[in-house]
Parts: C-alpha cells; structure tokens; sequence
C-alpha cells in the first residue's frame, strides 16, 4: 500500500487519464504528488528524464503520458505515434528502475489486442494475432512498455503493472475537430449542428461496430486500486464488460446534447474495428468494478465540453 505521504509522480498529469488519476489521489488524501508540464520536462528527452528523476526520486509512478488520437491522427502520423510514445515510454520506465522507484504502472490501450481477438477480449489473447491497421504504430508502442515493464520484473523483480483501458471520455478529453476519439467528436460536432440549427449530421461508416466506454474518473479509480493491491506480469483490463454499437452512442450523445436532427451514415468511410469488449473478469476478482453508467457520464463530459477552452481551438 502507498503511503499517504509517498512521493507520487504522474507522467502526463494534463492529460484526460494523467488528470483523474491526480484528482483520485487528491480524494484519497495523498498529499506528496509531483507532476511536470511538457514544457518542464519533455518526455521524449532521454537526459532530461534522467536528471528529474536523479533529483526527485519519487516512489511511485503512473505513466499515463502518451501521444494520443483518433482514426485520422492515427493514419496520417504512424511515424510520430510510434516513435513519441515508444520513446517516452522507455525513457520513463527506465529511469524508475534506475532510480529504485518502489512501483510503476503503465498505461496502456485496449487497442493493444489482436483485431480479430476472441469477444470479450482477456488478457492473455496479446499478441496472438494481427493488430487493426489504423492504429497499428500506437498500438506497437503501447505493446513495447508493458513487455519492458515485464521483462524488468522478470530480469530485476521490479514490481511494474500495467492497466488497459477500453474506450475513455470524461473531463479534459480532446475535443480536437480531427484528432479526437469518437465520443469527444460526438459531442462537439452534435453541439456545433444545435447552435447552427442544422437539419443532419453525417456520421462516418455504418454505425454498425460495437464499442465499451470507461468513464475516466472511474478508470483512476481503478488506477489507485491496483497501485494498492495488484502485483504481476499479466496486465489488467479496465472496463464496463458493457458494449453498444456505435449508432446507439451516437443516439444517445445526441440526446444528451439536445440535438433533434437527422443523423445520417456514410459507409465509404471505415469502421475500424468491428468489436471491441474487454474481459473485465481479472478487475472484477481482485474486488473493483465500475461506477458510472454511460448516459450518467455523457452528461457530465458534455457539461465538461460546455466549460472547456480548448473546444474553442480549430
């Protein structure tokens, strides 16, 4: 168990996942947590994770920095993707063991599974089949550290864990016109349709694929949970064990937003994965289950959006 006073530091702490994780620890009364911007300190610079490292010493990690995006930043960047997150990555992990850092998580994506895995997908079916080609140099990356988080525990008996998340949103999502993940995009464009009073909003693919969505504060949750109570080479899903298709999140973010246009489909553009349902079994058995039921937490992340600033960039 982590001390109340333990020197925590979460990699990424502005980002959607890095800010819950603070804003869980906050909750539970911890009181040292250390952070840096990427201005103070750029993850991809090996002598710079170095040096901060050397000086703070923290006890305890959470890597939950990452370039992240949706299907067109994932295609159009495959280079930046792999080579910002397989770097940041490795420079971090590997400056915790260095510096005798007590435990590490590690941050993964359930995007790190086969595409055609077995429904729902448990943790033992990586690498077992081909990845899904939109996110493939992402999803190589986030494959990497978990292994390197592994392979440290098994060489050095370090105590590194890693957690995959399904599908996020919640407060401090990317709401980026392009480069953001699908209920984000949902939000600001069915918004943007009600304030221009448009008669219909076209949707990429068929509405067909099915997804799970975590409500983000629900992940750190489980984030914490684990720092206190998990140990082991396996990582561990993080889900709802819920799915709906794409159509009906699209429905329902339309109902939360108040948009009462026609939603139409353009099936010349891709699906991606046609499923995507994480075996939430392993969470489940240690004792941890989700909290915030989907429509619950589209409010909320739409109340977030309304209070955002960054919606306003292009």
């Amino acid at each position: 168990m982590m001390d109340k006073n333990a020197k925590i530091y979460v990699a990424g702490h502005r980002g959607m996942v890095g800010s819950a994780i603070v804003r869980e620890l906050q909750r539970q009364g911890y009181t040292n947590i250390i952070t840096r911007t990427h201005k103070e300190l750029d993850l991809t610079r090996q002598d710079a994770v170095e040096e901060f490292f050397a000086k703070e010493k923290p006890e305890y990690v959470f890597l939950a920095a990452a370039k992240v995006g949706g299907i067109v930043a994932n295609e159009e960047a495959l280079a930046d993707f792999m080579y910002d997150n397989m770097t940041l990555e490795m420079n971090v992990i590997h400056s915790a063991w260095k510096n005798g850092c007590k435990k590490l998580e590690f941050l993964g994506s359930s995007c790190i599974y086969p595409r055609m895995a077995p429904q729902p997908m448990k943790e033992d079916c990586l690498l077992t089949s081909a990845l899904e080609k939109t996110n493939e140099a992402y999803a190589l990356a986030k494959i990497s550290g978990l292994k390197y988080c592994e392979y440290l525990n098994r060489q050095y008996g370090t105590d590194y864990i890693s957690v995959m998340p399904t599908n996020l949103y919640g407060p401090n999502d990317n709401y980026h016109p392009t480069h953001s993940h699908v209920v984000p995009a949902l939000i600001r464009r069915f918004h943007e349709a009600k304030e221009q009073g448009l008669p219909y909003v076209t949707c990429w693919g068929d509405g067909s694929p099915l997804r799970e969505f975590l409500y983000v504060d629900d992940l750190a949750n489980l984030c914490v949970f684990l720092m206190n109570n998990y140990s082991g080479n396996e990582t561990v899903n993080a889900g709802t064990g819920k799915e709906l298709t794409i159509k009906e999140l699209t429905e329902l973010v339309a109902k939360v937003v108040g948009y009462t246009g026609e939603i139409r489909w353009d099936p010349t553009k891709p699906n991606g994965t046609p499923r995507k349902l994480l075996d939430v079994s392993k969470a489940t058995k240690l004792g941890w289950t989700y909290k915030t039921e989907l429509e619950d937490g589209l409010r909320l992340a739409y109340e977030d959006f309304l209070h955002n600033p960054m919606r306003a960039e292009r």
